[in-house]
Formats: C-alpha cells, structure tokens, sequence
C-alpha cells in the first residue's frame, strides 16, 4: 500500500475532517471575527468628526450623520461628546467580543487537540510492534505530545486568520475606494509583492521546520532514554557521556531551529518593508491632494487609519502563512502515524473465542524480523492442554520470537501457528490474546497502586478476589505490611518494591486473569535464592490447569515441565527433559477441563 503524498490541500482537509466535531465552535469563532469588520470600519469615525467638524468647520457628510441622532448634531460640543460616546461604545463592544472570542477560541483548541492527540495514542496502541521496534516509542511520543497540538496550530493560528482578514480588507478597500481610488490603489500594489513573498518562503519554512521537528524528536529518545536506563548510566558512570550525547542531538536541533527563524525573519522583514514603502507612498500623494484640495486633512486621516488597518491583516496574513509552514510541517507528522497501517489485523470474518482449551502447534513456521535474515526456520512441534514445556537456547536463537509469535504480537512469513485446532490468524485478535497471561524476566508494573496493578489484565475484579489473587502469589502478606496496604503506590515501573515484591505483584496479576495459556519469560533470573523458593511455589500453583511456556536457564523453575524444547540456528526440537533437569519426573501436569470456544 503506497503512502499518501501530503500537499498543503491534502492536509488541511484532513485537519478539517479530524475537527469536524468542533466545526460550530470553529464557526462561531468566525462569525464573532467578523463582527470585528464594521468595528473597524466604524474605528476612525469619530477622529474625523473631531478634525473635520468640531475642530473645522466643514458640514457632516451624510454617510456620517446617518449614526448620529439628531440631538448630537446641534452644536459643536454635542458633536463633540457624540464622537467621545461613539469611541467609547466602538471599544467597549470589541473588547466584549475579543473576550467571547478568547474563551471559546481556548475551549475549542484544547479540546480538538485532545480529542486529536487521543486519536493519535489510540492508533500508536494498535500499530504492531513491529513499527515501534523501527520507529521507537520517543518518536510516537513526541507526534502525540506535541505535533498533535498542530490541528490548533494550522486551523485556529494560521486558518481562521487567513479566512477572516479578507471581509475586513474588502471593507476597508471599498471605503477608501470612494473616498479616493488612486491612493487605493497605490496601496494594493503591496499586495502581488506579498503574493510572491508567500510562495517564495512558505515552502522553504516546511521543509526547514519539518527538519526542526524531527532533530526535537531525536533529541528527546536520548533523554528517555538515559532516564529509563538510569541505574546503569549511573552504574557504568556514563552521565558525562549521555549529557554529551544529549548536547550533540540538541546542538543539531538549535541549529536547524536558528535556520529556520533566521529564514522566518527574513522573510518578515521584507514583508515589513514592503508594507513600509506602500504606506510612505500613500502618505506622501495623500499629502499632495490636500495640498490641491483633493482630500480634507480629516479625509486624509481617516485614509491613513484604513491603510493602517488594511496593512495590519496583509501582514497578519502574511504571519498566518509562516505559522502555517510551522503547522503544517507538525500535521504531517501526525498524520504519518495515523497512516501506518497495523501489520497484525483481524480477518474480516474472525472468529470468536470464549476461552482456549490450551491446544497449540507450530506447523513448518519460518519468520524473520528482517528480509533473508530467517530467526526461525521450519518450526513444527505440538503441545497438548494443561501441558508445561521448557524451551532454552542462547541468547538471541529466538526463544522469545517463539513466544511473540504464539501471543500474535508478529505474524508468521510461512506455515501456521494453530489453537484448539484453528489458525491464529483466523481469530479475534482481541479475544484471542485474551486467553494469555505473561510474566516477564523484569516484571512490568505501572505507577498506580498495587490493586490497580493486580487487576491491570482484569477490570472491575471484586477486591475479594483481588485479594485471593495476592494470596495464590504469595504477596499478600508483605502487601498487608505496608502503611497503605494494596492502595500503597509503586512509583515508576514499581521502584518502591523489591524485585522479589514485584513479581509477585505479576504473578498476582496473572492469577486474577486466569488465562488458559501462561508465558514465564525468565521470571526468577533476577531474584535471590531466598526469594526463590517463595515464589516458585506460587508459580506452581499458577501452572496448574494451564498450558504453559517456560523460558529460563534455572533448573528449579523447569521443575514439573514435562517437554523441552530446545531453540537453536533458527531450529526448534524436543529433548528429554532431564537432559537440562536432571532427574526431573518427566510427568504431564493435567489440566482442568476448560470452556468450549465459540
């Protein structure tokens, strides 16, 4: 499937389709911009009635007089404090609206971020993890965190300006267009240099803000990095290495980002004074038809005051179109992960699946994570429900491959990986990865409390079973010790708790889901002796019933297993299980008798 190509138009339809549930926000934001244009019509009014016919004594033209009521036009100093009302009315009514304006154009932008960056997060949890094993999660982060936050950027910083400054221009263009249309005209020859100006730098501030933002990216994988991994960084002493690495990313990110101002600045800069020369040439054949009584000096004033407020939306435009590069640089790269497409999908007409007998074979199963770099070749073998099979090899002859492959977190390149007699591939994958509880090598906890950790893979569980689950674990007496009991916080991937306590709180975690498959990925490797014994017994009493998959290089967590398979050169083959475990019982644990699927 090809990738789209993103052209401005592309994208901004896009942002529209995704803001579609704030469309009237989005118009009433516009409509309350517009209520600015007869503000801004009506602005330099009253300093012409000043200069014109209080201070002068020219009569009030007609277009004038129809604002007034008749008693402000008697006499001087009426006409006098009916332009001073009429100021103060003008002012008092735009700073409501820019009020109303403020409020719901900061409502409607946090919510359509949001509602855009959940959109985004959602997607980057079904992508497979194939794409986060090549793109890294710091990459996702970054798109969801802060390029997301462009849906604002582009249709309420640069679109909305954009949109709105035309009603104001055409107004304030018409008006001095009566009032004198060769000074009108001399100030609209500013604007084709401006068109120009746009076309000329707005696709050179894409490309270099689009470069700004993946350099940003970059520079934050170091830093997450470096602070997930800060125990070792600190063990080996490499903080000085890490700041240096993280300086270099960053360095390379203000250079781009100078690159990127500096072409911004330019390009305002003669934005300004383009806008500069047009206004000194109104000013001065403005001055020139006073002199020849063409325009009265109240006339001239109230033209300068339009040039003014037409240059000010040229330019607010022109700021528009460099925000918009900056925008549209960050929505393609939103954009791009909502594009990627999951590799692991569920069939059109997926079955469903209740609960797995436990049944699993691997059929000829060839895979590689990498084009003619195989890890696993040929891969055939059986296991029967309730079943416990050990599987070992080196490090990197794909034990864990095998067990990713089984949990479908990958599909296979060739043959079949069967459940209960039915493809994998054929099932729901939701229901399907249901049927399986893992417990990992580091144990993964969550920065919540202990119980919302324990029913992580089960919501809405009765805290009596919580409680249950804790006590098949062996944890529920250390929990029960703690100040705050199983409402006690774990901090940052369960910091607080010891190893031992951690996996525990995994193990628990497994007993609640009461899955039909259960995946040990070396879960004593990293506990001491004396913790071992406590745990293994609560793992004992979690493998029964279940089918289930043992990756560890220590004899006493192979206990009861009563296969081996044995990983090597991307082949798989069964061997005696005492030939790891020496006399080993090699006995089948049975297994209960689980629900039927459907």
């Amino acid at each position: 499937m090809s990738k789209p190509k993103y052209t401005t138009l592309s994208v901004l339809k896009r942002l529209i389709k995704e803001a579609r549930g704030y469309r009237i926000h989005l118009l009433a934001i516009l409509g309350l911009s517009f209520l600015g244009t007869p503000v801004a019509l009506l602005n330099p009014i009253p300093l012409k009635i000043v200069v014109d016919n209080v201070i002068g004594s020219d009569p009030l033209p007609g277009y004038v007089a129809v604002f007034l009521p008749d008693v402000a036009t008697r006499s001087s100093m009426s006409l006098l404090i009916a332009a001073s009302i009429l100021m103060i009315g003008l002012a008092l009514f735009n700073r409501l609206r820019g009020l109303g304006t403020q409020y719901l154009r900061a409502y409607t932008a946090q919510n359509m971020v949001l509602a855009f960056r959940a959109r985004l997060f959602a997607h980057a949890q079904r992508l497979s993890i194939a794409y986060h094993d090549r793109a890294g999660s710091m990459d996702s982060t970054y798109r969801i965190l802060y390029d997301a936050s462009s849906i604002n950027q582009v249709l309420l910083g640069a679109g909305l300006p954009l949109l709105r400054t035309w009603f104001p221009l055409i107004g304030m263009v018409v008006v001095m267009g009566l009032l004198d249309l060769e000074l009108t005209l001399i100030a609209l020859l500013v604007v084709p240099v401006l068109v120009i100006l746009v076309k000329v730098y707005g696709w050179r501030l894409k490309s270099k803000w689009r470069t700004v933002k993946d350099l940003d990216s970059a520079a934050s994988s170091v830093v997450q990095e470096s602070l997930s991994t800060l125990r070792v960084v600190k063990a080996f002493q490499r903080e000085k290495a890490e700041e240096t690495r993280f300086l270099a990313e960053s360095s390379e990110r203000v250079k781009g980002h100078l690159d990127a101002v500096l072409t911004g600045g330019t390009y305002q800069a003669l934005v300004g004074i383009s806008i500069t020369m047009a206004t000194a040439a109104v000013l001065l054949v403005g001055t020139l038809h006073v002199q020849s009584g063409v325009l009265t000096l109240g006339e001239l004033l109230m033209i300068m005051a339009y040039v003014g407020q037409i240059f000010g939306p040229l330019s607010s435009m022109t700021e528009a179109a460099a925000g918009l590069a900056n925008g549209l640089a960050s929505a393609e790269r939103a954009l791009q992960l909502l594009d990627e497409t999951p590799e692991v999908v569920d069939k059109p007409d997926a079955r469903r699946l209740k609960r797995a007998i436990g049944a699993v074979e691997f059929k000829n199963v060839s895979f590689s994570y990498v084009k003619d770099a195989p890890v696993l070749n040929d891969v055939s073998f059986t296991v029967e429900p309730g079943e416990r099979v050990a599987i070992r090899g080196k490090t990197g002859a794909g034990k864990s491959t095998l067990v990713s492959l089984l949990m479908r977190f990958y599909d296979v390149d060739s043959g079949r990986i069967v459940v209960d007699g039915c493809d994998i591939r054929d099932y729901r994958l939701e229901d399907y990865r249901q049927q399986f509880a893992i417990v990992l090598q580091e144990p993964v906890l969550f920065s919540a409390t202990i119980v919302e950790n324990i029913t992580y893979g089960r919501d809405g569980a009765a805290f009596e079973d919580v409680v249950e689950a804790a006590k098949l674990a062996n944890a529920h007496d250390f929990i029960s010790r703690l100040d705050d009991g199983y409402e006690t916080q774990v901090g940052e991937r369960g910091a607080m708790l010891s190893g031992g306590e951690r996996q525990r709180i995994a193990c628990a975690r497994a007993f609640l889901k009461d899955a039909p498959i259960l995946i040990l990925d070396e879960p004593t490797s990293s506990i001491d002796t004396a913790t071992e014994s406590e745990i293994l017994e609560a793992f004992d009493r979690l493998q029964r019933g279940r089918t289930t998959f043992v990756i560890s290089h220590r004899a006493s967590t192979l206990e009861g297993c009563s296969k081996m398979l044995d990983v090597e050169g991307g082949t798989v083959s069964s061997v005696p299980v005492d030939a790891l475990v020496p006399n080993m019982p090699a006995t089948q644990t049975a297994g209960s008798t689980p629900a039927s699927n459907q």
